[in-house]
């Protein structure tokens, strides 16, 4: 399939150009693999509400007193 494109901005045309030029491969494949790359980019989730307010209070200060028995360091599996 062929697509003509007119009117790029000038940062979509000088992204183009720049792998073109730094990969040694044409416009075209550039171009396409920048689009494709966009394509395929995983997508964030952003949307963390349903783990929101899921513990109770005790739950979380229980989770906490764990979190802070693990960061206790011992001196002895430093020793030398």
């Amino acid at each position: 399939m062929t697509i003509s494109l007119r009117n790029l901005p000038p940062e979509v045309e000088a992204a183009i150009v720049d792998k073109s030029e730094r990969e040694g491969i044409s416009l075209n494949r550039a171009a396409t693999q920048l689009l494709l790359t966009a394509l395929h980019r995983p997508k964030l989730n952003r949307d963390f509400e349903a783990f929101l307010g899921v513990w109770s209070e005790e739950q979380a200060a229980e989770f906490g007193g764990l979190l802070e028995e693990m960061r206790k360091v011992d001196e002895a599996d430093w020793a030398v």
